[in-house]
């Protein structure tokens, strides 16, 4: 194939974004906005309201920074799921009325494969356990069997989840996850539940037991630092049995989460011992974004998976809520071994 230009649109959650990538010369417009308050968490119908407004002016953005005219996109792509339903479907309803009216093929992705390839494309990482923490999803996966496989999870709500729920309470807003790790750089350890089943981790009995702390007088500061390396050093046992099951050579820290400076110190830590290469996906890239979308959907366009080409495949193109990434076939895989 030669040059290929793809449109991803990303709104899964909190953020709408547009991103372009050309096939030759990588990433030529990135823009994004991501709906937040000060108070409480995610209110669904109004984050939707802010994709919609925003969506145009996004895309007007995204064409003058890459400098093209949208006819010269070659297809358009968006998050098909997992996510909130609201914001799907701005997402997913903005893709279609492109891909129609441009007469242009539309891939739907899956947003957690976005997050494993982006990682990939970034850090040049080639088979990697992948620990993927983000806002709802908290997942060890690693690439077996021609599928991604999910290794361990949270049973409950995933860890930036939890993290924002400690905060609401304790009056940080949203997202609170970077003001969690201001604050717990001043703060000292007090001893929390720790809870691992298996493979699996726990965060939701944890983040009460904190709520409880806070409102029996303990200091935030050494909640933040207690809730953060408690969480962190649960992901980290797991991810070392993952490797130590799978055999592999690499560790790669993704989503939202990654942004957090502590967790990759401390998966550096754990990999340097182990003899394993670890990897970040960069700061600007760790949350959601259109390139992860673009860069995903180009693997997808290019291995014919989940690309919708016919006018009635684009009219019938949908949201798949709680599409697992263990559900997705890997075609591309199988594409570039050859």
């Amino acid at each position: 194939m030669g040059e290929i230009i793809c449109l991803g649109i990303e709104s899964t959650a909190h953020t709408i974004a547009i991103g372009i990538l050309d096939s030759k010369k990588g990433i030529i417009a990135d823009q994004r906005s991501m709906y937040t308050t000060d108070k409480g968490g995610i209110i669904p119908i109004e984050c939707a309201k802010h994709h919609k407004d925003l969506k145009e002016e996004l895309l007007k953005k995204a064409l003058e920074e890459s400098k093209l005219k949208i006819e010269e996109i070659d297809f358009f792509a968006y998050s098909e799921g997992p996510g909130l339903p609201p914001s799907l479907i701005v997402g997913k309803d903005f893709a279609k009325e492109l891909a129609l009216k441009y007469n242009k093929p539309l891939v739907g992705v899956n947003h957690l494969v976005g997050h494993l390839e982006e990682g990939k494309y970034f850090t040049k990482a080639k088979d990697p356990v992948f620990i993927f923490v983000s806002g709802a999803n908290t997942q060890i996966i690693a690439h077996e069997g021609k599928k991604y496989r999910v290794f361990g999870e949270a049973l409950s709500v995933g860890l930036g989840n939890a993290l924002d729920k400690f905060g609401r309470a304790v009056g940080l807003g949203f997202p609170a996850g970077p003001k969690i790790e201001q604050l717990a750089k001043k703060g000292n350890f007090i001893e929390i539940p720790y809870v691992v089943k298996g493979m699996d981790v726990e965060f939701s009995g944890i983040v009460t037991h904190c709520i409880n702390l806070y409102k029996k007088g303990a200091k935030i500061e050494d909640l933040c630092y207690s809730l953060q390396e408690t969480g962190f050093s649960m992901l980290l046992e797991v991810t070392e049995r993952a490797l130590a099951h799978t055999g592999k050579k690499e560790a790669l820290l993704i989503g939202g989460v990654a942004a957090n400076q502590r967790f990759v110190e401390m998966l550096n830590l754990m990999c340097k011992e182990r003899k394993v290469k670890s990897f970040a996906c960069p700061l600007k890239y760790s949350g959601d974004n259109g390139i992860q979308i673009a860069i995903a959907a180009m693997l997808q366009y290019k291995s014919d998976y989940k690309v919708y080409k016919t006018k009635k495949q684009k009219e019938l193109a949908d949201i798949n809520t709680n599409w697992r990434i263990d559900q997705v076939e890997t075609p591309w895989m199988d594409m570039f071994k050859k």
